[in-house]
């Protein structure tokens, strides 16, 4: 199977008998609501996302360890779910002049003109011309094809650039649709990057580049694995939990996949 790095964290384990129940926790001086179940794991695993904490505990785990994991995590626990509650909602994009979307992390604005079809980036502006501007959905679907132009010719050079630094050609790069993960590299080498990726910052784009071009030699996440994504890209750790953040941002363009 393909290794992928997913667009948005799955939950702590999806292996719940049931809907996860509603408990409460004082942690670092707050009181913090969060989802809770058991299930064949090992391990007590917390994840936060949109939706606040979950917790998932292997299913003999007593009480007084499960609060000592939240005790012992408390601070993280916290930071993180102040993080996700300045997360700004998701902008929609109807193809309206006046209209701004983050294009590699710096906000720009959409212009629709009249005239012969083209798309040109200028500073914080980008211009659609199209014969029939009142036509919105083709104004999106010009901006998108134009999005992800901009998205192969920026990743695929970062994909050779980590495969260098392991030895390796550049690899085939292909963009991809996917609503649920950020990247994938095949068995055969092929690696496949979110088109949406170029509303992200740089600095987190290579991230993902940096962990698809890893799997071109470790296709699994094992120690080995991270091991090499730490060469590529030693701060892979902060990228990882701010790209979770960013990707519940990602602009709303209606009527476009």
């Amino acid at each position: 199977m393909p290794a992928q790095l997913t667009l948005f964290d799955e939950p702590a384990d999806a292996d719940t008998e049931h809907a996860a129940p509603r408990r409460l926790a004082q942690l670092a001086g707050r009181i913090v609501e969060y989802r809770f179940g058991r299930s064949r794991r090992r391990t007590i695993g917390i994840s936060i996302d949109a939706l606040g904490l979950q917790v998932c505990a292997p299913r003999a785990a007593p009480w007084r360890d499960i609060e000592r994991f939240l005790q012992e995590k408390a601070g993280w626990i916290v930071a993180r779910l102040d993080e996700w509650a300045g997360v700004q909602p998701p902008r929609v994009l109807h193809g309206a002049s006046g209209e701004s979307f983050a294009f590699f992390g710096a906000l720009i604005a959409l212009e629709v003109r009249a005239g012969q079809e083209a798309v040109r980036h200028e500073g914080s502006r980008v211009f659609v011309s199209l014969p029939e501007p009142r036509n919105r959905a083709r104004v999106l679907a010009q901006l998108v094809d134009w999005l992800k132009s901009q998205a192969l010719a920026c990743l695929a050079p970062r994909a050779a650039h980590y495969a260098g630094m392991l030895g390796y050609s550049a690899p085939r790069v292909k963009l991809s649709r996917a609503r649920s993960q950020w990247g994938v590299c095949t068995a055969s080498g092929l690696i496949r990057l979110n088109w949406r990726l170029v509303h992200l910052e740089p600095a987190l784009c290579d991230y993902v580049v940096a962990h698809e071009t890893a799997h071109l030699v470790e296709l699994n996440h094992s120690k080995r694995f991270w091991n090499l994504v730490g060469t590529l890209y030693p701060h892979w750790r902060e990228a990882r939990e701010r790209l979770e953040l960013a990707g519940a941002s990602l602009p709303v363009i209606r009527g476009v996949k």
